[in-house]
C-alpha cells in the first residue's frame, strides 16, 4: 500500500491503494474488499434502525470491516436532532465493543460530538471525514483526541490550507469522498502544503493508519 484514502464511496480498485469504501446497511456490496458500515444521518429511518444496526454488527465481526461509520450529526437536515443522537450513540457502542474507529460525518455539530465522546467515555479513534473548518475547532477536536481528515475542500479551499498545515503530523488522513480527483492528486496537494516529499507524506499516513486500524500492511 502506497496510498490509504480514509473515505471514498466508490471502489476503483486501483494498484498501490487502500480505499475504505463507505457503505450503508441497506445496499452492501460484499465485493468491496475493505469498507466501513453506519447509519448517516441523513438516512435515519425509523422503522429500519434496528435492523440496521443488527447489520452493523454482524460486518463489525468481518476483518475486513475496517470501521463503523460514516455516522454522525447533522444540524442543517430535517432529521430530528435527537434521533440522529440516539442513532449515533448507539453506534458509538458498538464501535466500543468491537473496538473499531469510527469515521465521522459532522455538519455544525462539533461541541456535541465532542460532548457525546466524553460523555460516553469513546476510547477508540474517531476521525472527521471532510474537514473544512477553522484552526479554532481543528485545535479543539485535536485537542480532544480526533483525526481529522481532508480532501474535496483542501483541493477546493485555499483558505484550508494553513489549518491543514497546523495539523499534527500523527493526526491527519486523507480522502476522496465523492469528488472525481483520485487520491493521489490529493497526496500530490497536501504533501506540497506539508512540505514533504510524496514518499515521505506516504510513510506519515502509513504509520497512522496502523496506529488507528491496527492493521499491517
Amino acid at each position: 500500500m502506497k496510498f490509504f484514502n480514509l473515505h471514498t464511496h466508490q471502489f476503483t480498485n486501483t494498484p498501490d491503494v487502500l480505499e475504505l469504501v463507505n457503505q450503508y446497511p441497506q445496499d452492501f456490496d460484499s465485493s468491496v474488499p475493505f469498507y466501513s458500515i453506519g447509519i448517516h444521518p441523513w438516512y435515519i429511518v425509523e422503522d429500519r434502525i434496528d435492523a440496521h444496526l443488527k447489520i452493523i454488527e454482524e460486518k463489525l465481526k468481518e476483518e475486513n470491516c475496517l470501521a463503523i461509520g460514516e455516522c454522525g450529526l447533522d444540524k442543517r437536515i430535517e432529521i430530528p436532532f435527537e434521533q440522529q443522537v440516539s442513532v449515533f450513540e448507539q453506534q458509538l457502542f458498538l464501535a466500543e465493543k468491537y473496538k473499531k474507529p469510527v469515521v465521522i460525518h459532522c455538519v455544525a455539530a462539533y461541541q456535541e460530538v465532542i460532548s457525546i465522546k466524553k460523555k460516553l467515555n469513546i476510547s477508540v479513534p474517531m476521525i472527521i471525514h471532510g474537514f473544512s473548518k477553522n484552526n479554532q475547532i481543528a485545535n479543539q477536536l485535536i485537542k480532544e483526541g480526533f483525526y481529522l481528515s481532508f480532501g474535496k475542500f483542501l483541493l477546493r479551499n485555499p483558505d484550508l490550507k494553513t489549518v491543514f498545515q497546523n495539523i499534527p503530523i500523527d493526526r491527519f488522513f486523507l480522502e476522496t469522498d465523492t469528488i472525481e480527483e483520485n487520491i493521489q492528486q490529493v497526496y500530490e496537494l497536501a504533501s506540497n502544503y506539508k512540505e514533504l516529499k510524496n514518499e515521505e507524506l506516504q510513510s506519515v499516513i502509513l504509520n497512522n493508519y496502523k496506529n488507528v486500524f491496527q492493521n499491517q500492511f
